[in-house]
């Protein structure tokens, strides 16, 4: 089965063992989310409207609202104040870490978990039971610096 179809599967199964269906409307929405990451909810709108213009923008935020309470998709809220979503691969990790360019607004994503140490550190320190973290890294990406160097 390709990419997509296993994505949607995955999806469809966990929606059914809590209670929903994958209607129509919620896998265009998924589609979108699976072809591109860190799209806001009116991006989802604009690409669902593309492809499906009977979904309106109150459905995107209905869905994504119920994917993001069902830990299907990931919600990221940079310092522009804009949610984005993304498809949560694993639901029993942390989300990833995220790269965000100053310049362009680009978001990379680091998958490597790198604050385990530290968290096992908090926890000891501070009897406190970490469930999730959130990191991003705010500097200036490679197309952007590339760019700073030919116009020099």
């Amino acid at each position: 089965m390709e990419k997509t179809g296993m994505a949607i599967q995955v999806i469809k199964e966990k929606l059914y063992q809590s209670g929903f269906k994958l209607t129509p409307q919620r896998e265009i929405i998924v589609k979108v989310l699976i072809e591109k990451e860190h799209l806001s909810a009116e991006e989802i709108y604009m690409a669902v409207r593309a492809k499906h213009s009977g979904i309106g923008l109150a459905t995107v935020y209905r869905t994504v609202e119920l994917l993001t309470d069902l830990k299907l998709i990931n919600k990221i809220t940079f310092q522009d104040g804009i949610a984005r979503y993304d498809l949560n691969h694993n639901e029993h990790h942390h989300q990833p870490h995220y790269l965000l360019c100053l310049n362009c607004g680009k978001i990379d994503e680091v998958e490597q978990d790198m604050l385990i140490d530290i968290e096992k550190e908090i926890e000891k320190n501070h009897q406190f039971k970490i469930k999730d973290h959130r990191l991003t890294f705010h500097g200036i990406c490679q197309d952007c610096l590339k760019k700073t160097d030919s116009n020099q």
